[in-house]
């Protein structure tokens, strides 16, 4: 699928754009850095734990400015675009610092953050120079946003086709079955009223939450029927997929949800495009694997053609140092299988193995374009610890952690409190197996509390442990601090 379609509107406003960010950074370099992942897959841990640990200089032996000594610190500024909710660091720490630690609030609109790095460079002129500075400029946006890109290209009808096409499917059936009677009681060549819209747009909404909850995320779009920002309840998202007309006239209801979602494309889904996402240097790319794998091969094909479809819209490529002031393209990407903890260390190697293999179609596409890219499994927050149990004479790997309020595992239910130790099961070692007709992987998957106790530093700044995230970051930005 290629690229979302633009006009010459829309080129003339992202160059615009473009070339007020470079006028702002004529002294200061800015690097803006997408952060996007379907629902659950831990955007808000990870950019909280980065900004956190550049902060606080945390525990970063991978991240080379720091491991070199050259890294003298962050401080967080002001963003420039005044327009823009600030990414809420501050109150997602003080959550997760918390007697009793709670996650933070997930992803549900886009926020933005500046962060103020300062380092010594290793060129052989940076001892001359003095210290060097760049601004990160992290954009944080919902991924189920990302996939309404692919609509720029699609007409009512196409989309429609292909909308009720998925809702009709035999795996479908019960997410989509209050929609399509809903659908089949409505004569969509009356007159427009706004009660049948609603309704309709309603019970579609619901098909599609029901398909999250059950791993469909190919069928989401419209993205912001889910996660809907300061839209909810705006015409903007009032329509739903219909069958073709024939005879479509004026005035009609099916006319009047065409109106609405071209008018969704136009004002909702293009400028989140040119104003955001068109802007970008580097992106990460989180994805919650072991919910997909846990749930089953439909859900991990799913998955595998979700992501396939959001990278597609990817503006990638390398970077041309000459035309950055007008055109940016995203350089670098990297994968990021997040929730890491919830598996053995032994299993991490495999985990990496089924990212690669779900996100090829799409690694393919950067790499001929020009981008480079990177898999790697990491946990922004490390919620567990590892240990061993022995069973009869076999010593199992195990988690230590505490399953959340609610959690239930073999008939047991966990009440947030209680810590215990956990077999997570093997991934497979050969990750096209999970694309095949069979069962869900074997895994004792569960969601966990936050570190019960956190360590503190010199300085009393609380430690956030991770897994690789020190890795992430020197992939991300280590070259730029050279």
């Amino acid at each position: 699928m290629p690229q979302p379609p633009t006009t010459i509107t829309d080129e003339l406003g992202i160059a615009l754009s473009n070339l007020a960010d470079s006028a702002t950074g004529v002294l200061t370099p800015t690097l803006r850095l997408g952060v996007t992942g379907l629902s659950r897959a831990g955007k808000t841990i990870f950019i909280t734990a980065l900004v956190h640990n550049l902060l606080t200089q945390g525990r970063l032996p991978g991240f080379g400015p720091l491991a070199d000594g050259r890294f003298i610190g962050a401080r967080l500024a002001e963003y420039p675009d005044a327009t823009i909710p600030r990414f809420a660091y501050e109150q997602h720490l003080a959550a997760l610092s918390a007697n009793p630690p709670i996650w933070p609030e997930s992803t549900r609109r886009i926020s933005q953050l500046r962060l103020v790095l300062k380092f010594q460079s290793a060129k052989w002129w940076g001892g001359m120079t003095g210290p060097a500075t760049l601004n990160l400029d992290i954009v944080d946006y919902p991924g189920e946003w990302l996939l309404d890109l692919p609509l720029l290209g699609l007409g009512f009808a196409e989309w429609s086709t292909e909308a009720l096409e998925r809702a009709r499917q035999p795996g479908h059936a019960d997410e989509a079955a209050e929609f399509l009677a809903a659908l089949d009681q409505t004569d969509i060549s009356k007159d427009a009223n706004d009660p049948d819209a609603e309704r309709l747009a309603s019970t579609f909404t619901t098909y599609l939450r029901r398909s999250r909850e059950h791993g469909a995320l190919s069928t989401l779009p419209p993205g912001r029927f889910l996660l809907p920002g300061d839209l909810e309840g705006s015409p903007a998202l009032t329509f739903a997929p219909l069958p073709p007309l024939a005879g479509k006239r004026t005035g009609s209801l099916h006319a009047m949800l065409e109106n609405r979602y071209e008018a969704y494309k136009a004002q909702v889904v293009r400028p989140f495009f040119r104003d955001h996402f068109a802007r970008l240097d580097r992106q990460v790319v989180l994805v919650d694997t072991l919910r997909a794998l846990n749930t089953g091969p439909a859900a991990v094909n799913d998955l595998e053609t979700a992501l396939t479809s959001v990278l597609s819209c990817f503006r990638q490529g390398d970077a041309n140092p000459l035309l950055r002031p007008f055109s940016r393209r995203i350089d670098r990407i990297l994968f990021a299988a997040t929730k890491a903890d919830h598996v053995h260390h032994t299993s991490h190697d495999r985990l990496e193995a089924i990212l690669n293999r779900l996100v090829a179609n799409a690694r393919k596409r950067a790499i001929f374009a020009g981008a480079e890219t990177k898999s790697i499994a990491m946990a922004g927050i490390r919620a567990t610890s590892e240990g061993t149990i022995r069973e009869g004479a076999d010593t199992l790997p195990t988690l230590v952690g505490t399953p959340i309020d609610g959690e239930v595992l073999d008939g047991a239910t966990y009440d947030g409190k209680t810590e215990i130790a956990l077999f997570p099961g093997d991934l497979p070692a050969r990750p096209d197996s999970l694309f095949e007709n069979g069962s869900p992987v074997a895994l004792n998957f569960l969601r966990f509390t936050p570190p019960q106790k956190l360590e503190r530093n010199a300085s009393g700044d609380v430690v956030l442990p991770h897994i690789r995230l020190d890795r992430a970051l020197d992939y991300l930005i280590g070259d730029w601090m050279a």
